[in-house]
């Protein structure tokens, strides 16, 4: 299984030659023609174009799913509405993907069935970074064909399992793959094996979709012809120059798409393109004569939105000691060098490295970056708070495992609110604290928050209930059998549908109308009493 990694290391073959073998090490590239670094003053002109484009799609889809849940609904000048998925693991995913399939008009009869067509941004990070990459990065099948062709076999012998590690070709792929990323003077961390490893189980194509970058979602067909929603993949910062293991509340999101990645955040303020990741970059400019391409392989990315070994902190690197698929990951890394508790990170070039308007990073020769939702915002909501991206109305699938039983408490979402009042993102209705949630009982069934403020955004709270399965699996099971997978999927369709309430369609549908400011049919005020918090 090591033979193919020993032999490159062995026999000196050039990084290019290895880059070429394995498909995923970085590659010089010619520097495109405009600035790598822009500042945050808004969406960039590529994601603007695409937005403008994907309007009239959505709005048409969506008024068709609005006259298809009642006739009465006006269709004019409808909101921008986004989805988010959580983070929680293959729990979120599992559950996620069914949210999606309840709402797609491909692949479900529901009531909501319809409505994702009418998306205009989705988000996930963590486990819901894994489900928005595997549709995403597979140009956009149904979540149907995921589950047959890839997530039941994948999830029932999970890479993440060690007997399962060895078993296939995979650890030697993943090995030469690391090296050879080595090689080109990019030292590999255990997320790169871990994202791998990830990648085997979500993407398809050769070496587990190994030549799928997030930036080369742009040529795919569902997105070149604004088929579907803009996707974003979140993370977070972590300051280890200053010795702090893992990120406060208040950090950093840091936000990937197919065409940018940075953050509004005023510590960063600017975005580079994303196709350009792993490039060296001195206030905004080049450093070298060529560029990199390939760092943004989609495998890292989502493997950095759910990297949660920076809790390992200090203790780590023990290789003898550490349990189960980490001792196999590590095991990888150090082929290329002795490993340090930086290897517990995702790692990037700075690309905001002495660039005036980011102070937080701009001393900065390498930023570092953690799962999503350490921050205890598990839902990726931020990116979509920004007045620039004008959305309306969001719902919000949360999967987060804040109580016992592995089900959201609500927590999640207020510290989102907490930290949107922090940051002056207005936009955010107000959320009641986690006791709340409990005490009413909003976090097992939707409800709407911000219904009654035009100035702010409507969420729609879709929490994981174990309407027909019991969803609440730990966060750290790896491994689904086909049932499992099947049931769980099945559930997160009850999750988007209130469990196939007969009135819930029209409910949502008015959240959404309600935006608007037109007249709404007589049937929104019974939903509006009871679904709307505030």
């Amino acid at each position: 299984m090591r033979l193919l990694p020993s032999l490159i290391l062995a026999f000196g073959i050039s990084s290019s030659v290895q880059a070429a073998l394995s498909g995923y090490a970085p590659v010089p590239a010619t520097c495109p023609s405009t600035p790598l670094v822009r500042t945050a003053t808004g969406i960039s002109a590529s994601e603007s174009s695409y937005i403008s484009s994907r309007a009239p799609v959505a709005s048409a889809a969506l008024g068709a799913w609005l006259t298809k849940v009642n006739s009465a609904f006006c269709t004019a000048n409808l909101p921008a509405v986004a989805l988010t998925t959580s983070g929680g693991g293959l729990r979120s995913l599992l559950t996620g993907a069914g949210v999606i399939q309840a709402l797609d008009s491909r692949d479900s009869n529901a009531g909501t069935s319809g409505l994702y067509q009418g998306l205009t941004y989705q988000a996930g990070l963590s486990g819901g970074g894994w489900l928005l990459s595997s549709f995403a990065g597979n140009n956009y099948p149904t979540i149907s064909n995921l589950e047959t062709t890839l997530w039941t076999t994948a999830f029932a012998d999970s890479l993440l399992v060690p007997e399962n590690l060895e078993a296939g070709g995979a650890y030697a792929q993943t090995s030469a793959d690391v090296v050879a990323k080595n090689a080109a003077g990019y030292p590999p961390t255990i997320v790169d094996v871990y994202g791998r490893l990830l990648a085997y189980q979500l993407l398809k194509g050769t070496d587990g979709g190994v030549a799928i970058e997030l930036s080369s979602i742009t040529g795919f067909s569902n997105f070149t012809d604004h088929n579907v929603p803009f996707p974003i993949i979140t993370s977070l910062n972590v300051e280890t120059a200053t010795g702090v293991c893992t990120p406060p509340n208040n950090t950093v999101i840091f936000e990937f798409s197919p065409y940018e990645f940075g953050s509004f955040d005023s510590g960063i303020n600017a975005f580079t393109q994303t196709k350009y990741l792993g490039t060296s970059l001195s206030n905004g400019s080049p450093t070298n004569t060529t560029c990199e391409t390939n760092y943004d392989n989609l495998g890292y990315i989502l493997g950095t939105s759910s990297d949660i070994f920076n809790e390992l902190c200090t203790t780590f690197p023990l290789v003898a000691d550490v349990p189960g698929i980490l001792a196999n990951i590590s095991a990888i890394v150090a082929q290329t060098h002795d490993l340090t508790f930086m290897d517990e990170y995702a790692t990037y070039p700075n690309p905001f490295y002495k660039y005036t308007h980011s102070t937080l990073v701009q001393a900065q020769p390498e930023l570092t970056l953690v799962d999503g939702g350490e921050s205890h915002q598990n839902n990726p909501l931020f990116p979509l708070l920004e007045p620039a991206r004008s959305v309306g109305v969001i719902l919000v699938n949360d999967n987060s495992a804040d109580t016992s039983g592995n089900f959201p408490d609500g927590s999640e979402l207020y510290q989102t609110y907490t930290q949107a009042q922090l940051a002056g993102l207005t936009k955010m209705p107000v959320i009641p604290p986690a006791a709340t949630f409990l005490g009413e009982g909003l976090n097992q069934k939707p409800t709407f928050f911000g219904c009654n403020d035009a100035s702010k955004i409507t969420i729609v709270y879709l929490p994981n209930y174990n309407y027909t399965f019991p969803s609440g699996e730990s966060t750290a099971k790896l491994e689904y059998s086909p049932s499992e997978t099947s049931g769980m999927i099945a559930n997160g369709g009850e999750v988007a549908t209130m469990g196939g309430n007969a009135t819930f369609p029209t409910c949502l549908a008015c959240a959404i109308v309600k935006k608007t400011g037109d007249a709404l049919p007589a049937a929104c005020t019974s939903c509006f009493s009871t679904f709307c918090y505030n």
